[in-house]
């Protein structure tokens, strides 16, 4: 079970990374630092907005309506972060533990 959870928790970290590198390209193009005419921009951005749209969506739903700002992100990261320390306190044995969880 410790390798399952371990393996759960890594995951979680990487998903927190996509939806960190999907608000910040997001940003870059609302600044028009970035264009999305660029073919390998315009890939990058619709596999990003596949991979977190999903979990994003119904989070939106209960927000209410905050101008053009959206903490979604955030209020994901934070019940990810969550679910990361529910899977290391009760499925980690303590001989297991890895530092920082």
């Amino acid at each position: 079970m410790d390798v399952i959870a371990f393996f759960l928790m890594k995951l979680i970290d990487v998903y927190i990374w996509v939806i960190i590198i999907s608000a910040i390209l997001s940003w870059l193009i609302a600044f028009n630092v970035i264009n999305t005419h660029n073919r390998f921009v315009a890939t990058v951005v619709d596999t990003l907005w596949r991979l977190t749209e999903p979990a994003l969506r119904p989070i939106r739903g209960f927000l209410p309506n905050l101008g053009g700002i959206d903490i979604s992100p955030v209020i994901l990261i934070i019940l990810l972060l969550t679910l990361q320390y529910m899977l290391a306190r009760y499925f980690l044995t303590p001989s297991s533990q890895v530092i920082g969880y």
